[in-house]
């Protein structure tokens, strides 16, 4: 079972403000000037990057007058997104400090921190009134999360009835031992990679209508394939990108990932989930 802090240690950076700024400077960008746009490449940290999260967002329904969740936040480039594309306001919450804390600054950037405010806390422990929330969703969290029922119990509290929970996740298809490191986890204990099965009897003991689910490997194969052709065409990385957040590792842990993925052990999924009137 991941421990928060282990989980928190191996996300932290130590100067992700700085070498993003740097990145935008690249681009001849200034934090007046940089966009959401430009931002992708290094604020949405899972599989398929910003047009996974648009796929998967558009599932949820989402309108202006909704408050949404987004568990597990991040840098907080699903919350800019949603916030922007759907009008909505959000709260992001995250076990590492240093994420919420850069992730607020680059709301700042964008005019975004009156519709968006990231906060360091624990999924299964949340602070939030009963039915607080219309949606919310996470994505490439529960990797990190052993407490799956905890998880869905507690999100079940928190949104209201007749809302909708999306998640997207990597979650074993297959048998095999995963190869380390992957980008949520450095060695096995820092890993709870589960069955659908798992997340589904979770989701309906909680008391969730399971909607959709959908694996999304063949999605995340030809992802993997335009990066490394992308790559293979340029000088070296790009200058905002995920490397900034996975550090000298990041080429193991991108490559790992595509092995264990092409094995059939693990598959990005989703699932989508509704809280009954």
């Amino acid at each position: 079972m991941p421990e928060s802090t282990l989980v928190a240690k191996h996300y932290t950076h130590g100067s992700l403000v700085d070498a993003i700024s740097r990145g935008i400077q690249a681009i001849g960008k200034t934090a007046d000037t940089v966009d959401i746009d430009d931002l992708g490449p290094v604020d949405e940290f899972h599989i398929g990057g910003r047009i996974a999260t648009a796929s998967f967002l558009d599932q949820l329904d989402i309108d202006p007058a909704h408050h949404v969740l987004d568990v597990g936040c991040g840098l907080g480039g699903a919350s800019r997104f949603a916030a922007n594309k759907y009008g909505c306001r959000v709260t992001g919450v995250d076990l590492t400090q240093e994420y919420v804390d850069t992730g607020n600054v680059i709301c700042q950037w964008l005019g975004l921190d009156e519709k968006i405010n990231l906060e360091s806390e624990d999924a299964t422990q949340l602070p939030h009134p009963d039915e607080t929330f219309e949606r919310a969703y996470m994505l490439h969290v529960g990797m990190n999360i052993a407490e799956k029922q905890s998880l869905a119990n507690e999100l079940y509290r928190v949104i209201r009835s007749g809302g909708r929970l999306g998640i997207y996740d990597v979650m074993r298809v297959g048998d095999g031992e995963l190869t380390f490191p992957v980008p949520w986890a450095s060695e096995p204990r820092g890993s709870s990679v589960d069955p659908i099965e798992i997340y589904k009897s979770a989701l309906k003991a909680a008391g969730f209508n399971i909607l959709a689910e959908r694996n999304r490997r063949d999605f995340a194969l030809e992802f993997f394939a335009q990066l490394k052709s992308k790559a293979a065409s340029a000088d070296g990385p790009p200058p905002l990108g995920l490397h900034l957040l996975m550090g000298s590792t990041a080429a193991a842990k991108i490559g790992n990932m595509i092995e264990n993925i092409s094995r059939n052990v693990v598959a990005p999924v989703e699932i989508v989930a509704e809280k009954a009137v």
